[in-house]
């Protein structure tokens, strides 16, 4: 392909390629010409134009196909207006002689055909240039159109058209249309018409239809209403629809219209039109309540069931109102979904227990016995009563199809001869079809059947064209059910079909569920049964009783597939095959559709190879000898049915045969259709066949490329299904199609051929293809198809007015934008430029604007319908928002304001108030009246219809996601100081928080419109930015954040929420944002928090106050809803506030008040700092902790398991009713939580302590259905009566239990939260003495829960769970070890051998009742979960990879250092056989978390898990237990072999290169300390210990040698001298001989100076703990070191700072031990003169130095200024 791409046609190669190539390679080459003469150089083109010329019209000559002719006409006219015209007027002569030609041939006509588009080019191109000639060119045409047949003049007109581009004239017929307007407007059409019309857009409305609807001067209800006594039953059903879409748009309707319903159906019973049309009203508004999720009162359902017993009652009373009556009351009950049987089985399948299903079956088997009387009794009274026998049938088959088979197979005969008797038309005169073949022949099949129709913009009127008798014709008075029935899927307004179809679609479908579970030989009855139906009727019947005959028989075959079971033996399979052959040579093409469906099921359902090479190969030899196209249209697609059934590997031996058969057939010329159905089927066996078809790629493209080239377009099915076949293609190579090799590389450019041959077609379906074809190429081949052409040719397919090629376009668009969204946008925009370019002429009118491509898919979610086109919208704004949003912010951030700025008048008011309340004096901050204010100035802007609410909610949802985005890419988008900082460094750098005004106003905007929908975006919105901007601080105001000034703001955007009408769900998550914005912190002073915490004071008035206005018109769920979210939101503001408080009381050292005073006074405000919280809490708490421990009593009791239901409270609990019991458990779900730590706060701050006069009021304060819903019901007796040691053993209860059956299964969508706060809430309680009494004394209490919080580890992963988890254990430890201390102190005084604790005198723990295992278990997960290297299991596998050492990221060292801590804890919980059985455990672990955790860090800080180690490890040794005899010697052995394992852990070694020697030191010198010499003293160990300091002191770290100095310092000081004399011995030596040796190589560094400071600290205390006798000796050793220290005086101005530092020192230390040990001292300096006369000079010098200081210098002593270093802990 790439010898095509030059400017003049490569003759040499056309010539050497073979003659089915040709074409191919000349389209490339016109493509390329195409691109390349519009961008070439002028020069060239007129230098090369002569030879051009002769090619393209030597083209013109070689029957050029249809694509290949319009782009040689195309560049042709383009050579001629870009070069020289001299030969213009020649070429278009020789154009004329051959349109002028009398050669009539069918091989000459695309000759013909090609000079006809060449002339049409020129003077479209050309125009009035070429004005001279063409009279004569006119002439010529229409003398060629005379003689040409109809093809070819259709072929004619649409070449010439460009040529005789003129206006048609269109006649004003308006004349003959106003007769009779008049009778129409009175038709009750129109009026169903607009009341349909009227209910679809009240319904697209939403909520923003609420002004409409409350006009009083529109009457829009009374209107409707009033049509519900219409004497025509279609136009009141058409009402009752038209109120069911008024009150799902707007559910605080719906209560109101039912009670005006009903009190209309009792005041006008008498009425028959009154009873029917309001009984419809009715019937439809409860079918709208499954679309309204508040729902309606309990009370109204009952309600509805009484009206529905009285019309059932009076219905005998009165003849005349019977059937009315009676219809009335059973359509109210359907609705209902109770008694109607239909309804009950297909809405209540919770209800449908076997039990209930075998009473159903009475009434149906009656139903069934009376089905066989009727045609008698229609004999008898008039055949008026076949509708309602029908209706009776109608509704039988449709219950049937809902039950199990099984539980009516008695039944079967019966049942199956009125099935069969239904669809073969035995009793039907008419020859009703049915509506189902379509749906059950496969929807690829679509191209074939034309029901692609149905996938366009103009659905309804294709319906109604389509060739079947029902179709189009539903209407809701064929089944007045439908009005509450849920609407089918893919359909605005039911429209069920007329009753005698409906009645053949449910015996068709019942028919394929009971088939499958018939005996064999009924089975081949039917069948013989069905062909002798067919063969006994004649002519317009036969093809009837034969179309219904093929849909029993597909759904019969589709019941076998999906029941997995089998056809049957021979003779049926026979049958079924002789029926289904015959039907491929029917004349009707959905029959021979069916036909081969049918015999690609039976395939699927036999699967034996024989029997499916039976049934090809019948295919075949009919193939091969039929040459009518009945025959070859009908077995060319068994053959696809067969291979797209049983796919490649079951007709792999048949594939060759197929794929050539069908290659010939779609080479077939004289008939399209044949080509058609051949070419359906090579794409269906191309599809199933998978990689087993990669052999036949090449000729199966090189054919589907010659037809694109050749078939004309007016065949577009046969287009179409070429592109079937090319993305089939496609997808066979699949990811082959990325290679280089010469064979893919043809592949591909044939592939990209074909697509831009299909793009230039101008039928929509075969651009849809291309652009799929070219998806899936961009799926496999990404770098070879140019998005530069693709994406402006998609977005000109946004406006196009087919559907398919819209969804298309925006499907292949949302792939790109997966990986390419940049670059799609980029070359969308380039496309606008393009088109604003008044030097383009393409005259493409698209409708990008500065928005770009993001701004036009926002426009289409305003107008577009289609849910699947939606969805594809949708998702390429989310994946362009995810790749683009970040880096463009503000772009974004416009669009989003945009669509949500368009807001109505009416919602514009409120927040003009804002800026007239709230004066925020900042003149750098924009006013709030310029905030909220519309766009003003930006009016072009602006669309000029604002966009539907449906779009301005994916507008907010897209803030949220914007502020996500930018909160993961860089948290310097929440820093206002760093964003303006980067902004002055780079102007082009868009953050975040720079647009925080527009984020607020935005989140108004939503939370304030008229749609709830927007609203609750709106909120959250707004609660995002709140939890996402809280703690930003604002520079220019220290002590503020920038929230701060958006106070009046957020109060504006909450007020209205909580108005009376507001719906409980928006009141709901109204509190939930307050609760958040109080809780933040932004806003500190009490009077600007009042604004917003009055609302919530508000709501708690509501839920003492019981029903409110909103729990009338709610359902009870709603109300359950609402209340417990002002609880939550309560509970929230109460922690947020006790913290604050903590915090505050934490801060100034207070006396904190006893808990006596606490409980008589709640904390009075004086004690409290002013402007805390919690003094706008205080006067609501005694209502608030009633009512909370009111909710979780009935979230204890909500989710007790199904078995205990009869504990439940009948008449329900504080916030919920037994009816909406189910409902009301999500609610209780989503709040209990915080409640539940408020709760645990509340009580940990009474100590419990509650009188009973509080355990009354709470009793009184439950304003729930009844008061005692809210005690436990397993309580006999009354509150008053209980003790306050029950009333707090029944609280702690009730606290332990939520929290530990929470913990024992939260579900996978529980959020994190909830987890968190749960084990907040258990931390909290532990805090209570009376809490950790309660599980101390209870051990299976603390057992149980420390394995819940084991099994909580196991599935939730964060670790600032498993950090609070931790903190539950430690505390749950130390309640079980202050209540075992107490024990002890009270039993064993102080024995020390006391066998208290777990383990008793044996040492065994048993598992499931010792706390101390339970914890063992939860404490070794953590530590292994962290730290897999402590696991032996692991470090032995042979698949073991070693572990390099690393240091653990912040929060699991933590962890790691709490887990340490507890496990160190444990043994005093033991006795002390129980603590030898734990120790070696324990020991094992914390030494082997020190091996892993002791590392060196960069600022030698001692990280947490190791000095939680070392803590432990000292805990352990200093521990009560190793004074007991019993354990003495076990006791001794394993402190030993710890020590042992801690001196090999601190063995210098390679492959640990980064070991923490300090550390290791320091766990050393913690056992020879803590442990005694007896112990520790042993040689081996010794000597070990001996090894380790002295490789610290020769370290060549300084920092190692002043820590190993520091350490050796304690151990040289013991008190037991004889642990350490030996080191001293050993170790003194070494050090002298270092300190010695500091005068050669003296200090550099701080560091280094440190260690000699600390060496000689330690050798002065050596002098010290010398005898008298030793002193000079010892004095001789430490005073000639410190003058070798000393400075020469020529020294002093250039030493380096860490010399003159030791110098500093030592001549101070010397000044020091001078007096101290004078005559030792005076010794030591006489018996050496060079020495004393050093320190003479020094001392000098020191002297003169300090005259000309100032005197504080001289006071400030030197050794204190000297770096001393200490331990972050003490261990010693």
């Amino acid at each position: 392909m790439e010898l095509a791409h030059s400017l003049l046609l490569n003759e040499e190669a056309l010539a050497q390629i073979t003659e089915a190539k040709r074409p191919v390679f000349i389209f490339e080459w016109l493509r390329f010409l195409d691109k390349v003469l519009v961008a070439a150089n002028k020069v060239d083109v007129k230098e090369k134009q002569k030879k051009l010329v002769e090619q393209l019209t030597g083209l013109i000559s070689s029957a050029p196909g249809p694509p290949t002719r319009k782009l040689l006409a195309k560049n042709m006219a383009t050579l001629y207006s870009i070069g020289d015209t001299f030969t213009v007027f020649q070429t278009l002569d020789k154009c004329n002689d051959l349109i002028k030609s009398k050669d009539d041939t069918s091989a000459y006509l695309p000759t013909k055909l090609a000079a006809v588009s060449c002339v049409g080019a020129f003077y479209e191109k050309m125009g009035r240039m070429l004005g001279s000639s063409f009279p004569e060119t006119i002439n010529n045409l229409l003398k060629a159109l005379k003689s040409a047949e109809v093809l070819v003049r259709t072929l004619f007109f649409q070449t010439v058209n460009p040529t005789l581009r003129t206006e048609a004239v269109v006649n004003d017929a308006n004349s003959e249309n106003k007769a009779g307007a008049a009778d129409i407007s009175a038709s009750q059409h129109v009026m169903v018409c607009a009341l349909k019309e009227l209910g679809s857009l009240v319904r697209s409305l939403s909520a923003t239809a609420s002004p409409l609807i409350q006009e009083p001067s529109i009457g829009l209800l009374e209107t409707v209403t009033s049509v519900l006594l219409h004497p025509s039953m279609a136009a009141r059903l058409a009402a009752a629809w038209c109120l069911r879409c008024i009150v799902v748009a707007l559910p605080y309707q719906l209560t109101p219209l039912l009670d005006r319903c009903a009190e209309r159906i009792n005041n006008l019973k008498t009425s028959p039109e009154a009873v029917g049309g309001y009984s419809f009203a009715m019937a439809a508004l409860l079918g709208g309540v499954h679309q309204c999720p508040l729902g309606i009162p309990h009370a109204k359902g009952k309600m509805v069931v009484s009206i529905a017993e009285d019309l059932l009652r009076t219905a005998a009373q009165n003849s005349r109102l019977s059937l009315q009556r009676t219809q009335a009351g059973w359509l109210l009950l359907g609705a209902l979904m109770t008694l109607a049987m239909r309804s009950f089985v297909a809405h209540c399948p919770e209800l449908l227990t076997e039990d209930v299903i075998r009473r159903l079956m009475t009434p149906i088997e009656c139903a069934m016995t009376m089905m066989s009387h009727i045609p008698s009794v229609i004999k008898a009274h008039g055949a008026h009563l076949k509708a309602s026998a029908a209706m009776v049938r109608l509704r039988l088959y449709d219950i049937l199809a809902l039950l199990p088979p099984k539980t009516y197979e008695g039944s079967f005969n019966a049942l199956l001869r009125e099935l069969v008797a239904e669809f073969t038309l035995t009793d039907n005169s008419a020859n009703t079809t049915t509506s189902l073949l379509r749906s059950l022949c496969h929807y690829d099949d679509s191209v074939l059947l034309g029901s692609w129709l149905q996938e366009t913009d103009h659905k309804s009127i294709e319906d109604q064209l389509q060739p079947n008798s029902a179709s189009g014709s539903g209407a809701l008075e064929h089944d007045p059910s439908s009005i509450y029935l849920r609407v089918p899927v893919g359909e605005a307004i039911p429209g069920p079909l007329p009753l005698g179809v409906s009645v053949i679609d449910a015996s068709v479908a019942l028919f394929g569920v009971v088939f499958p579970h018939v005996s064999f030989k009924h089975r081949l009855q039917m069948l013989d049964h069905f062909a002798e139906c067919i063969k006994q009727a004649k002519g317009v019947r036969q093809q009837a009783v034969q179309l219904n005959i093929f849909t029993a028989v597909l759904s019969a075959l589709k019941g076998l597939a999906e029941n997995k079971s089998s056809l049957g033996p021979e003779e049926v399979r026979k049958s079924a095959l002789a029926l289904v052959m015959g039907a491929l040579d029917n004349p009707n093409p959905i029959l021979r559709c069916a036909a081969g469906e049918a015999l690609g099921r039976m395939a699927q359902v036999v699967g034996e190879a024989t029997f499916i090479a039976r049934m090809a190969q019948f295919s075949f030899d009919k193939l091969k000898s039929a040459r009518d196209v009945v025959s070859r249209t009908g077995h060319s697609l068994a053959l696809g049915c067969l291979h797209r059934y049983v796919g490649g590997i079951g007709s792999g031996q048949h594939l060759k045969t197929s794929v050539s058969i069908l290659l010939a057939l779609a080479q077939d010329g004289t008939s399209h259709e044949v080509q058609t159905w051949a070419l359906h089927s090579l794409a269906l066996i191309v599809d199933s066949s998978g990689p087993m078809y990669r052999g036949y790629v090449e000729p199966t493209l090189s054919l589907v490329l010659t037809l694109l080239l050749t078939v004309p377009p007016s065949h577009t099915e046969v287009h179409q299904c070429l592109g079937r076949c090319l993305g089939a293609l496609i997808t066979t190579v699949g990811p082959e199609l990325q290679g280089n090799s010469a064979t893919i590389s043809t592949i591909r450019s044939s592939c990209l051929v074909g697509c831009a041959i299909m793009q230039d077609h101008s039928d929509s379906l075969v651009q849809a293809a291309a652009i799929s074809c070219l998806q899936q190429l961009h799926m496999f081949a990404p770098r070879h198809v140019n998005l530069s052409s693709l994406v402006p040719c998609l977005c000109v397919h946004l406006c196009s007015s087919h559907l398919l090629l819209r969804r298309a376009a925006v499907a292949c668009l949302r792939q790109l934008a997966q990986r390419e969204a940049a670059e799609v946008c980029e070359y969308a925009m380039s496309l606008a430029k393009k088109a604003g370019d008044p030097k383009d002429s393409t005259g493409i009118n698209l409708n990008i604007t500065e928005t770009g491509l993001e701004g036009v898919l926002f426009g289409m979610l305003d107008r577009e319908t289609d849910k699947k086109l939606c969805s594809d919208i949708h998702d390429t704004l989310g994946h362009m928002l995810s790749s683009l949003a970040v880096e463009k912010l503000s772009h974004w951030l416009k669009l989003c304001k945009d669509v949500l700025a368009a807001s109505t008048e009416a919602g514009a008011a409120v927040p003009l108030q804002v800026g007239k309340e709230e004066d925020l004096e900042k003149k750098d901050e924009m006013d709030d009246d310029i905030m909220f204010t519309a766009l003003g100035e930006d009016d072009k802007s602006m669309p000029s219809v604002a966009p539907r609410w449906v779009t301005r909610v994916f507008a907010a949802d897209c803030l949220c996601r914007i502020i996500l985005l930018c909160e993961n890419a860089d948290k310097v988008h929440f820093d206002l100081a760093a964003a303006r900082s980067a902004k002055l460094k780079n102007p082009k750098d868009d953050l975040l928080v720079l647009h925080l005004s527009d984020l607020i106003r935005m989140a108004f905007m939503a939370a304030t419109d008229h749609s709830n929908q927007l609203r609750m975006a709106g909120l959250q919105a707004l609660e995002d930015i709140i939890k996402k901007f809280a703690a930003v601080p604002e520079p220019e105001f220290p002590g503020h954040v920038i929230l701060e000034q958006y106070q009046a703001n957020v109060g504006a955007a909450l007020r209205p929420a909580f108005s009376q009408d507001t719906p409980s769900d928006i009141t709901a998550k109204a509190c939930q944002v307050c609760s958040t914005w109080i809780g933040s912190g932004v806003v500190s002073d009490l009077n600007d928090l009042r604004r917003v915490h009055n609302l919530l004071v508000s709501s708690l008035d509501k839920v003492q106050s019981g029903k409110g206005s909103s729990s009338q018109l709610y359902s009870e769920s709603a109300t359950t809803m609402e209340k417990l979210a002002v609880l939550k939101a309560w509970a929230e503001v109460y922690i947020v506030a006790m913290k604050i408080k903590k915090e505050a009381e934490n801060k100034p050292q207070k006396a904190v008040k006893s808990n006596e005073e606490e409980e008589d006074d709640f904390g009075a405000a004086d004690v409290l700092p002013p402007d805390s919280l919690i003094t706008l809490v205080q006067p609501e708490l005694p209502t608030l902790n009633h009512l909370w421990l009111a909710a979780l009593k009935d979230y204890a009791l909500l989710t007790l398991p199904a078995e205990f239901a009869s504990q439940l409270p009948s008449d329900g609990g504080a916030f919920y009713t037994p009816e909406t019991i189910d409902t009301a458990r999500l609610h209780y779900r989503n709040s209990w939580a915080p409640i539940l730590h408020a709760v645990a706060i509340w009580l940990n701050s009474i100590g419990f302590g509650l009188s009973d006069l509080s355990e009354d009021m709470a009793t009184n304060l439950q304003r729930g259905p009844t008061a005692a819903g809210s005690s436990q019901p397993s309580s006999s007796t009354s509150p008053a009566s209980k003790t306050q040691e029950d009333v707090v053993k029944d609280k702690i209860h009730l606290l332990l239990g939520v929290s530990i059956e929470f913990l024992c299964f939260p579900r996978p969508e529980e959020p994190i939260e909830h987890v968190t706060a749960c084990l907040q809430a258990l931390r909290t309680l532990l805090d209570s003495p009376c809490v950790r009494t309660h599980i101390a004394e209870d051990q299976l209490l603390g057992v149980e829960l420390l394995n819940v919080l084991h099994r909580l580890l196991l599935t939730r992963d964060p670790p600032s769970v498993q950090l609070q988890v931790t903190g539950v254990v430690r505390e749950t430890i130390r309640a079980a070890q202050d209540y075992l201390q107490e024990q002890r102190r009270a039993k064993c005084k102080e024995d020390a051998e006391c066998l208290l604790g777990e383990g008793g005198d044996t040492g065994g723990l048993v598992p499931g009742k010792s706390l101390v295992f339970a914890a063992m278990e939860l404490l070794v997960f953590v530590l292994v979960r962290h730290l897999p290297q402590l696991n032996s299991k692991v470090m032995d596998s042979p698949s073991h990879m070693p572990y390099k050492p690393q240091q653990l990221p912040e929060e699991s060292a933590r962890l790691v250092a709490a887990t340490v801590t507890i496990l160190a804890n444990l043994p005093s919980l033991c006795s002390p056989d129980g603590s030898m059985t734990i120790q070696p455990t324990i020991l094992f672990l914390i030494t082997g978390v020190l091996k892993e955790t002791a590392e060196k860090t960069a600022d030698n800080q001692v990280p947490p898990p190791v000095s939680a180690a070392l803590q432990g490890i000292k805990t352990i040794i200093t521990s009560p237990l190793a004074k007991v005899d019993k354990t003495h010697k076990e006791w001794t052995a394993l402190i030993r072999s710890t020590l042992a394992s801690v001196l090999e852990y601190s063995q210098p070694d390679e492959s640990k290169p980064n070991m923490d020697e300090v550390s290791m030191l320091t766990a050393i010198t913690l056992f020879l300390l803590s442990a005694g010499a007896e112990i520790v003293g042993v040689t081996s160990l010794q000597n070990g210990c001996m090894k380790r300091f002295r490789n610290a002191l020769n370290s060549s770290d300084p920092w190692v040698q002043a820590k190993c100095y520091q350490l050796l310092l304690s151990v040289f000081q013991h008190s037991n001298r004889a642990l350490s004399t030996p080191y001293i011995h050993s170790l003194a030596p070494l050090m002298v001989e270092k300190l010695k040796a500091v005068e050669r190589c003296k200090p550099s560094s701080n560091t280094e100076l440190l260690a000699v400071q600390e060496g000689i600290k330690v050798l002065e205390t050596l002098v010290a703990m010398g005898e008298e006798q030793n002193r000079v000796q010892l004095l001789a050793l430490l005073v000639p070191t410190l003058i070798s220290y000393l400075l020469d005086e020529n020294a002093f101005t250039s030493a380096p700072t860490a010399s003159m530092g030791l110098h500093e020192f030592a001549l101070q230390d010397l000044m020091r031990i001078g007096p101290l040990y004078p005559s030792a001292f005076k010794t030591v300096i006489g018996a050496a003169p060079e020495l004393k006369s050093r320190l003479e000079t020094a001392i000098r010098a020191s002297q003169a130095s300090s005259k000309a200081k100032a005197a504080a210098r001289l006071a400030q002593p030197t050794v204190q200024a000297a770096p001393t270093i200490k331990l972050k802990t003490s261990f010693f």
